[in-house]
């Protein structure tokens, strides 16, 4: 094991793995308080592709896209944490989900709608849902 570290020294300064541990820590810490609050918050037809989505629809233009902007950055960030917690601590699917879901790209509906539907993911929503006592997500029916 003293072999692996000092290899991986040799590449990376002590101070950078440190700080990558201590941000990890804080990614998992924070994905294990914020991830269940906003999946308990959202409305249950939320992943329904029968339900019109419109953000910040009765805002100034300007205001409207700089929101978009930082939205689809957030969900750029939180999408790439998710695929790095597949391999590290922290709940990556569900953090991959909330990043897709604040991102902009065509048929995104359909893909959160797939995401959602598989049954253990599902399962694992409305489990959350329910100790907060709401009501579970609804999917549009299948084809």
């Amino acid at each position: 094991m003293d072999g692996v570290l000092a290899t991986i020294q040799q590449w990376i300064p002590v101070d950078v793995l440190i700080g990558l541990t201590v941000a990890s820590v804080i990614g998992f810490i924070g994905s294990l308080i914020a991830i269940p609050l906003i999946l308990v918050r959202l409305p249950p037809d939320y992943f329904d592709t029968r339900t019109p989505r419109h953000w910040m629809k009765d805002h100034h233009p300007m205001l409207r896209l700089l929101g978009l902007v930082v939205k689809n950055v957030v969900g750029v960030v939180l999408l790439l944490a998710g695929f790095a917690m597949l391999f590290l601590p922290g709940q990556g699917l569900l953090t991959m989900l909330i990043g897709i879901s604040l991102m902009d790209f065509p048929r995104k509906r359909e893909l959160e709608a797939k995401m959602v539907g598989q049954p253990t993911l599902m399962g694992v929503i409305n489990a959350m849902r329910r100790k907060f006592d709401k009501p579970p997500l609804t999917l549009a029916p299948g084809p």
